[in-house]
């Protein structure tokens, strides 16, 4: 039967696989966690007279290179001087030459968020009026499709290596510790160790042109490599081939000294140190993610990242274990078959690690989420939707599994085994013809060569003896004989143990488990390289709320500024809108709103505004506003003595020790 199961088996797994390729082509690197919440000039706007500078505000602090902020004028040369400089918070910038004719302008940005996924994009602001332009920039070179195809395979093998060795070693050691002596156990879990080593190679060899240049040519520049490796991700790539050394020497130990015991009692002592050194390797492989992706960063980071190594943990521990499960039904020798208690254990720990899941699931989703319409707003709510609909089918098909294991009926190989053994043993100084003779009265159709012996005659006898030597005659003949008889006593194992309709149906439920375990690890995959669905509606607020301030100044004549914070304190995020009417020299009438992410005003300590006419060496003025109702402060007659390009800077204090100052520059007069 396993004849006609296995190529089965082998198509729908690379079906699988397919499916989940597929999956991961859609998850390019352009997809990042890190968001663009307002501009300086802002996207489209037509400014009068050339800006000294332009900023761009993300929604969380970035990593920039020399390159990362490019303005190139309408026939595509740079215009931009020096590097780009943090100015406050989120807020970077780079200074433009002066005296820029009018025309339509290029902002191309490429950087890296702090969760480790690239940012690019590109927008176009105007001088005077707007014109033809010639730029053409999409954030990554032509290549980007290739690298960002690559860099995203190699982020799947790397769990799924991880999740087939810790999980693989964790059923071996926990459930079916016979199972080390099982080649083909053995063979899935070095090949789990095998696929995350090579997959955290080639990310860290991958990771210079994933968030540079994007060019296949760029991966073995070495220079790129020494650039990463003072990064966090690269810092993460490096402890965990140093974890995987670890890990090597666990496995070899775990497959070797391990299964070489009989005492008892040294191994139990084995198995609770083994049990305790690859908790603490599993922990430090699973944290090497925890600290350099989603969980480092944003609301409540400190629990975040634990929450993310349980969390881990436990699909290791249940998807990991449930394809070495698969392994062993399928694979295992028929005189050590997986039995029962092996597979009850297995189901007790996959129990746990599904209530695990959906606890730490639970609070992952609000982090990443905020709300419920994330759900189906975003792509990143989108895409956890799949994967819980997955889950919970395989929490059902799992539920039949267990049902399988409760009335799977313990044959009697391994005893029929031992009969036949001790029956060897017993007949081992008997003659090799009288051993002949016993098994063809087995019922066994008897082994090539021995027709003659069935005659009573002792003709192949004489002849082996003259082919055997003096010392031992008959001694070939007998070890070929109990061979043939093994083999016939493990095809009839074999043949008893496939006989059973439960562990039959037990097979095929653990074999859809796994396909259906094979596209979860590919959605969660694409889950890790897509924007959190939290950040996407906080960057769709700050626009919407650019856009209607842009639109309302265009009406009144009054100006109006919207500035994206962040304290980086609990409850620390919002944006700051000033609107200074008539927004001239003398007198002005200034409004300050704070509002959260989601548009809802709220009060917060303190608000202090300072006005600085650099270019005349002009300021700081100082304002403090009064505050008139929740979330509005307003002051009266503001006083701008000159017309420029004023810098408007707003302190914003949320707690008593949580304070940060965002700027932007704006035409006043």
């Amino acid at each position: 039967m396993t004849l006609t199961i296995a190529p089965r088996v082998r198509a729908l797994v690379l079906l699988l696989l397919a499916a989940a390729c597929a999956l991961l082509a859609g998850a390019g690197p352009a997809s990042a966690h890190a968001a663009v919440t307002g501009s300086d000039p802002g996207q489209g706007v037509v400014v009068d007279k050339a800006p000294a500078r332009i900023s761009l505000t993300f929604s969380e602090q970035v990593a920039m290179s020399d390159d990362s902020l490019r303005v190139l004028d309408p026939e595509g040369k740079r215009v931009d001087t020096g590097k780009p400089s943090n100015v406050s918070g989120t807020t970077y910038a780079v200074p433009l030459h002066s005296g820029l004719p009018d025309g339509t302008y290029t902002v191309a940005y490429q950087v890296v968020s702090a969760d480790s996924h690239p940012v690019a994009g590109a927008y176009t602001f105007s001088i005077g009026a707007p014109s033809k332009t010639s730029v053409s920039v999409s954030g990554q070179s032509a290549d980007d499709g290739v690298v960002g195809w690559l860099y995203g395979f190699g982020r799947y093998v790397s769990y799924a290596g991880f999740i087939v060795m810790a999980g693989g070693a964790a059923f071996v050691l926990a459930c079916w510790r016979r199972g080390s002596g099982v080649r083909p156990v053995q063979r899935f879990v070095v090949s789990g160790w095998v696929a995350l080593t090579a997959a955290t190679l080639a990310l860290l060899l991958l990771r210079g042109s994933f968030t540079g240049t994007g060019k296949v040519a760029d991966v073995f520049d070495l220079s790129l490599l020494g650039q990463v490796l003072q990064t966090k991700t690269g810092a993460a790539l490096v402890s965990r081939l140093l974890l995987l050394a670890a890990a090597a020497l666990f496995i070899a130990v775990l497959f070797g000294a391990y299964d070489k015991r009989e005492d008892a009692e040294e191994k139990r002592d084995l198995t609770f140190g083994l049990s305790i050194g690859g908790v603490v390797v599993a922990s430090g492989l699973a944290a090497s993610w925890a600290m350099s992706e989603h969980a480092s960063v944003g609301l409540q980071a400190g629990i975040a990242m634990p929450v993310d190594v349980l969390h881990l943990l436990a699909v290791a521990a249940w998807l990991g274990g449930l394809g070495a499960l698969l392994v062993a039904l399928y694979r295992a020798p028929a005189d050590t078959p997986v039995d029962r208690p092996a597979v009850r254990r297995f189901s007790q720990i996959a129990f746990g690690s599904v209530l695990t899941l959906i606890a730490t699931g639970t609070y992952q989703s609000w982090r990443q989420l905020g709300s419920w319409s994330a759900f189906t707003d975003t792509r990143y709510g989108q895409l956890l939707l799949a994967k819980i609909g997955l889950v919970v089918v395989m929490v059902g098909v799992a539920w039949i599994s267990r049902r399988w294991t409760g009335r799977l009926a313990e044959t009697a190989p391994v005893e029929a085994v031992a009969v036949r053994e001790r029956e060897r043993v017993g007949a081992g100084a008997e003659p090799a013809g009288d051993m002949a003779t016993t098994d063809a009265g087995d019922g066994d159709a008897p082994a090539t060569g021995d027709s003659d012996t069935g005659t009573g005659t002792d003709t192949d006898t004489d002849t082996d003896t003259d082919t055997d030597t003096d010392e031992h005659p008959g001694s070939e003949r007998a070890a070929q004989l109990a061979r043939q008889q093994a083999a016939r006593d493990a095809a009839r194992q074999k043949r008893m143990r496939d006989a059973d309709p439960n562990r039959f149906g037990l097979r095929r439920s653990v074999l859809a488990e796994a396909g259906i375990a094979v596209v979860l690890l590919a959605i969660t995959t694409v889950l890790t390289q897509t924007e959190p669905g939290r950040t996407e509606q906080e960057a769709k607020a700050a626009s919407s709320s650019s856009a209607s301030a842009s639109s309302d100044t265009g009406a009144s004549g009054a100006l109006t500024l919207n500035m994206p914070f962040d304290t980086g304190g609990e409850d620390g995020k919002g944006i700051v809108t000033v609107d200074l009417d008539p927004a001239r020299v003398g007198d002005n009438e200034m409004h300050v709103f704070v509002e959260r992410p989601n548009g809802r005003a709220f009060d917060i300590p303190e608000v202090k505004v300072e006005f600085t006419l650099k270019a005349k060496d002009i300021g700081p003025l100082p304002v403090v506003p009064d505050h008139i109702a929740t979330g509005h402060w307003s002051a009266n007659g503001v006083q701008i003595p000159m017309a420029g390009d004023w810098q408007v800077d707003v302190t914003v204090r949320t707690s008593d020790i949580d304070e940060v100052t965002v700027s932007k520059n704006a035409q006043i007069g």
